[in-house]
């Protein structure tokens, strides 16, 4: 995405527009599924200076205000993301921690109606996949063979 339709997705959503904002943005859309040392890190080479404080206080605001969805899978630091507005869920490497999306295969945002919401309003449902990725797997296979032998 260009800094144009970054600055015009910030100023829609109420932001001001920041050198900070933007490195968030533009790092995020090259690391999907990133948590907030590794974006400090992206931010850190653009805008030397920034602190860690700094994005974490940036990741939330752009959370907040719906530009970016901030995901936690169990045993995980919080990851976040630009892929907002749809209705998708994530699968998640048991071994290396590896997340992609998966778009939801049937109904709408939330996908998910609990039986009994308890006076709650739902407006969002997440699920998790776990399982290997594929060099998870081939490292296992790999591992079996040799154990074989």
């Amino acid at each position: 995405m260009d800094t144009a339709q970054l600055e015009s997705g910030l100023r829609s959503a109420g932001l001001r527009v920041t050198s900070g904002r933007l490195a968030v943005l533009a790092a995020l859309d090259d690391r999907p599924h990133t948590d907030a040392d590794t974006v400090f890190r992206a931010v850190i080479a653009e805008l030397p200076g920034t602190s860690l404080q700094s994005v974490y206080n940036v990741l939330g605001d752009l959370t907040t205000a719906g530009l970016v969805r901030r995901i936690e899978p169990a045993g995980s630091a919080a990851l976040y993301e630009r892929r907002i507005g749809d209705n998708h869920h994530h699968i998640v490497c048991s071994s290396c921690g590896a997340v992609a999306d998966v778009d939801c295969v049937v109904g709408h945002a939330p996908c998910l109606t609990p039986s009994d919401a308890s006076g709650f309003a739902v407006t969002t449902a997440e699920v998790t996949f776990w399982g290997l990725c594929p060099s998870c797997q081939q490292r296992a296979a790999g591992e079996s063979q040799h154990a074989e032998l």
